[in-house]
């Protein structure tokens, strides 16, 4: 053997080998600005692969099955807690890191990852509506425009198909709360679903370019694709519907498998610098959990109605839940139902 050979066994052996100069990313897609990551290839001489999923079940699912060469994934926190309960998630410990001071104190400490032992923010933000007001000039902060469609938006609505943000916007609008597993309020949820389905043009993820087209006339969505719809087609504005909406987080974290770990924890390190963070928040649209990323933020950005939400409609919003295994199981039973 020689003595090349010996090292690279003896390295194998004692799990120091790894695949130098190396980052694979998980994440959903249009969510990461090649700017921040061209900036961190230099700084830190990494290659970064990106890889797009478009559902929290979709990324879990790949993931679950093992083998992935994922390094870094970025759940929302609805389902982080299952992540870290299977043991998918590598424990880096964000919240001792070096830019971890530049948290902002609301989200240091939340209550899907109490003291960060694995995840960094990456964007947090609402889901809502978006609306063509030259279309429909009625009350856009309602739920109504989705289940109950006006004349003027029937055949121009699409849905995002997101399981659990749609059903938990219909058992608001039937006037249940978040997560319930009363029969009779879900009865109400499933009886309105399907008979809006008819209203709807679609249910599709591509909001943005079809709204900003003029091919939907309204859509749930989230507040960053609301904010890029309207820069590409001002009649478009952003409602939070006044029966409940939601706040989500999305969060960075690394594989338990993960290949190149070092290189993860600098990118989950690197993320938390106030400029870097406000340079994804460019390109994705959304708000991040980072102090101080404000001042580095786009001017279009930091008053726009649909980041900083109105003072009248705070009240209504609440934090997305990860919800039981029965609430689950009932939710999944009206969807596949209403995929049919």
């Amino acid at each position: 053997m020689s003595a090349a050979t010996a090292a690279l066994a003896l390295l194998a052996a004692t799990g120091l080998a790894r695949a130098e100069g190396e980052l694979n990313i998980y994440n959903w897609g249009n969510y990461t600005n090649p700017d921040v990551i061209k900036k961190f290839e230099e700084k830190y001489n990494v290659k970064v692969s990106v890889t797009d999923y478009d559902s929290n079940e979709t990324a879990l699912a790949k993931v679950r099955q093992g083998g992935s060469g994922f390094d870094i994934v970025v759940p929302s926190q609805t389902h982080l807690p299952i992540w870290i309960n299977e043991g998918l998630l590598l424990e880096t410990n964000p919240g001792g890191m070096e830019n971890a001071k530049n948290i902002a104190p609301e989200w240091a400490n939340p209550s899907f990852d109490p003291g960060r032992k694995y995840s960094v923010p990456w964007a947090w933000g609402t889901f809502g509506i978006v609306v063509d007001t030259s279309v429909y000039k009625g009350d856009i902060n309602s739920w109504k425009i989705i289940f109950d469609t006006p004349d003027e938006l029937k055949g121009k609505v699409n849905v995002v198909p997101e399981m659990n943000d749609l059903i938990t916007a219909a058992v608001h609008y039937a006037g249940g709360e978040q997560c319930t597993t009363d029969k009779e309020v879900l009865k109400k949820v499933r009886d309105l679903l399907v008979a809006a389905k008819p209203n709807w043009v679609a249910m599709e993820y591509g909001a943005v370019d079809k709204m900003s087209a003029g091919d939907f006339k309204a859509s749930n969505t989230w507040n960053g694709a609301g904010l890029r719809i309207r820069l590409a087609r001002p009649e478009v504005s952003f409602g939070y519907p006044k029966e409940g909406f939601t706040y989500w987080s999305d969060n960075a974290v690394v594989l338990k498998d993960a290949k190149n770990v070092e290189n993860a924890k600098l990118f989950q390190n690197f993320i938390m610098d106030p400029e870097v963070a406000a340079g994804l928040s460019a390109f994705h649209r959304y708000a991040n959990g980072i102090a101080g990323s404000d001042k580095f933020m786009p001017a279009d950005m930091k008053d726009a109605p649909e980041i900083v939400v109105p003072e009248e409609s705070k009240p209504h919003g609440t934090f997305a839940l990860m919800c039981s295994p029965e609430a689950d199981a009932l939710y999944t039973r009206i969807w596949t139902e209403l995929q049919k």
